[in-house]
């Protein structure tokens, strides 16, 4: 007999036909969307998982790393938090700008 790995709520229904939430990937996709919009200034956007999920903003112009940070504590409702400053690995001409992200 195959075993089924679907999960079922108390009235029989699977319980992912309940939820109207999207997928992680779209979450996520909207989030980098979102930020090269309204970051001009940011050269790469990149997103890390260590456990909880980064984002990094590499500026070429050190004088664009205050307004990127202003801009990002801005965007989405808190959605990113611990903004910091820090250099960019093998990139030595670009600023790094780094954020907890909270989904």
């Amino acid at each position: 007999m195959p075993k089924d790995a679907t999960v079922y709520s108390i009235d029989s229904t699977t319980s992912r036909t309940d939820t109207t939430r999207p997928s992680l990937n779209d979450q996520l996709s909207a989030i980098l969307d979102e930020i090269r919009e309204r970051i001009v200034e940011a050269d790469e956007i990149t997103l890390d998982f260590d456990g909880k999920l980064h984002v990094h903003l590499d500026v070429k112009g050190g004088e664009d790393v205050p307004l990127v940070e202003a801009k990002l504590s801005e965007m989405g409702d808190g959605m990113f938090s611990q903004i910091s400053r820090g250099a960019t690995p093998n990139h030595p001409f670009l600023h790094r700008v780094s954020a907890l992200v909270t989904i």
